[in-house]
Order: structure tokens, then sequence, then C-alpha cells
């Protein structure tokens, strides 16, 4: 990798299994062109009807993202909720600990023929969108919201990035909002910024802690601070120019002509 300076390294890495459900946080992803591997492959949705979950619109829909997610080694999903163990997924057993959860019957769904095992015969369901293949969030931006909303908890699952870069606060910015356009190099990965990220309801959601990261309260704050300040957007979006697997560590620069 060439380029100029260093902008910052690599502190967190994310991929969401199931849409909407908690993330499962890793020390290491493969970017391919279209999507990191093991992203978004299963929906939640409403068993009597099929429509899929919409935390950020719907209150009945607010706890999922308590539910957590992780792929086996065999890229089977399972799932947990809260006080529950790790159950496969799509699966009668975790169909029934998740409506109970939430308190209505609900399945998780893969994401097309193509997301779900060979034993799978039950339906399918459809993403509500489909968005760049990386989400990029900078530690300066969540800075920036910070002192905007001192009493705010700006914790990065808020806003369920890809790949979160550690940089220095650029005083009064949201620095990669002014990337759109350039390209960046991330350990090997290449990327053009393609856009900012506009935020919806589902920032102001209140989530659990798992083992050793606390959780956070439901906070209006939060989205109504990046509506004033940031015309509604945290973090970018991003195409791939290059694909590659990153690590924690990897360093973040500007590439020549971008």
């Amino acid at each position: 990798m060439s380029g100029g300076a260093i902008l910052g390294a690599v502190s967190q890495l994310w991929r969401y299994p199931a849409s909407s459900l908690a993330g499962e946080r890793l020390d290491a992803i493969s970017v391919g062109l279209k999507t990191v591997d093991g992203d978004r492959l299963f929906g939640l949705v409403d068993a009597s009807d099929g429509e899929i979950a919409r935390p950020d619109r719907e209150a009945r829909w607010h706890k999922v993202p308590l539910i957590r997610t992780r792929l086996s080694q065999h890229r089977r999903l399972e799932v947990a909720v809260p006080g529950g163990g790790w159950l496969p997924a799509p699966d009668p057993e975790s169909n029934r600990a998740v409506s109970a959860f939430l308190g209505f019957d609900a399945e998780i769904r893969p994401f097309g023929a193509e997301n779900a095992a060979p034993s799978y015969a039950g339906p399918l369901t459809e993403a509500r969108y489909a968005k760049a293949p990386i989400h990029l969030l900078t530690t300066a931006s969540l800075s920036r919201l910070k002192a905007l909303h001192p009493e705010g908890t700006p914790d990065p699952r808020r806003f369920r990035p890809n790949i979160v870069v550690d940089m220095d606060t650029v005083e009064g910015a949201f620095p990669e909002t002014e990337w759109i356009g350039r390209k960046l190099a991330v350990g090997d990965l290449e990327l053009t910024v393609s856009e900012p990220c506009r935020r919806c309801g589902f920032t102001i959601i209140a989530q659990g802690g798992f083992g050793d990261e606390p959780g956070f309260d439901t906070d209006p704050g939060i989205l109504r601070n990046l509506v004033r300040h940031n015309a509604h957007n945290l973090g970018v979006y991003c195409t791939v120019d290059r694909p590659a697997r990153i690590e924690i560590g990897a360093p973040m620069r500007f590439l020549p002509g971008g």
C-alpha cells in the first residue's frame, strides 16, 4: 500500500449477520467487491405477515438490537436472546426464543436462497435496502458528536459501522463527511468514499451490554444533534476498488489522486 500520511488506524471491525440484530465484533474481516463476508445474510420478520423488522420506526421492534448474532465456523447463523444461550437459526427453537423475547411471533429468514442452508425449506425474505458495501466511521466524528452532546453516549454500536478508524479529533468537524469522492487505503483494502451515511431513528435506541461492553440508554439527542450539525449524517458509505482482508490496527491513508 502506498499513499500519503497515515490518518488513523482500525480500532473496530464489525459484520451484521442478521439485519437489525446486534453485530458481531471481529479481529479481521474479508471485504469483497460487493459486501463484507458474512454481512447481512438474514432478516427478522413478523411471522404473521412477513413484515421485516423496523426498529427505527416501530417500538415493538426496539428490543431487536439486544439479540446477539454470530456465524459459526461452518458459516451457520447462531443467535442468543438476553439470558439465553446460543441457538442455531433459522430454526423453530430460536424462533420461539426470539418470539417470547419480543412478545409476538417472529421468525429469522434468509435473504434469498443463496444464504439459506441446503437443508432449509422455509420461507425467504428480502432486505429493506441495499447500500454501498462498506460503512466507515471515525472516532474523530464520534468525538465531535460527544462535544456537541456531552451527556450522550455516541457508541459505535448505535451506528452499525463495518470499520471504525481511530484518528485524531478534527476541531469542529465530522471529517469523513468531507471526503466524498476521495480514495482511501485501509491496509490492503482500497475504497472510494461514495456518500454520507444518513442516520435514522435506530441511533437513539437503548442497547444492552455484552460481556465487558456497557450498554447505553435511549437518547433522542444523538439524532437531534446530527440533524442540526451534520445534515442528518454520521460516517460514510464506501465502494470497494480493491478487495482485501483487513485486521485491527490496519492503517488508513488517502490514496494518490484521491
